[in-house]
């Protein structure tokens, strides 16, 4: 049985951010808000965790994972990132983008894509997210929370527990995020490619 915690969107409660944070780095998998829909979270290096993940997505070996951090200063570690791509970065975030890049090697080699080794990062314009990784000191792994067969992403946290509360270990219950997911934009070549559009606005990578 998941924990269930309601979390203000604008002031979170210091306390449960404690325990939020507690909870992941104690090996749990939890469902927090962004500004593009709810996520799944959990450490980047537990393994059992990201298997649990995978599972409830029911995800292959070749999903781009997403590293999500508080803010641009986490970037260097876990990618290769040039000063045209960071500054792109730098423009578009906080926000709801991901981007594709070449993963470092501190990032472990089960989380990026098998052939090209890539890596998604995303600094996400949430009051509750930003408190969660300001708290926990390091990126969280994540996934958006869509389920297989499901057209859109989870958006109501009292659903999420019906359906899934014995797979996971905390629902944060931080109010209406929206359901479209991250626009996701792949800096791997000279030109940006958008591999996903979404909530972020595309015109600017034009």
């Amino acid at each position: 049985m998941s924990q269930f915690f309601q979390i203000h969107p604008e002031n979170p409660q210091a306390r449960l951010i404690r325990q939020a944070v507690d909870i992941v780095r104690n090996g749990g998998v939890i469902v927090y808000p962004t500004d593009s829909g709810y996520a799944l979270g959990c450490l980047i290096g537990d393994k059992k965790a990201v298997d649990r993940i995978r599972a409830i997505r029911r995800l292959d070996e070749k999903h781009n994972f997403t590293l999500v951090c508080r803010d641009l200063s986490e970037l260097a570690n876990f990618a290769q990132v040039n000063n045209t791509q960071y500054r792109m970065i730098k423009n578009h975030t906080p926000g709801p983008y991901t981007f594709i890049l070449k993963g470092s090697r501190e990032v472990p080699r089960r989380l990026m894509h098998p052939k090209r080794k890539t890596i998604g990062i995303r600094v996400p314009d949430c009051i509750i997210a930003q408190h969660l990784l300001e708290e926990l000191n390091e990126p969280m792994l994540s996934s958006t929370l869509q389920l297989p067969g499901d057209e859109f992403p989870m958006m109501d946290p009292y659903e999420i527990r019906d359906v899934l509360e014995t797979q996971l270990d905390l629902i944060i219950d931080g109010g209406y995020c929206g359901t479209e997911p991250t626009t996701v934009v792949s800096l791997m070549e000279d030109a940006p490619e958008i591999l996903r559009t979404g909530k972020g606005d595309v015109s600017t990578f034009q």
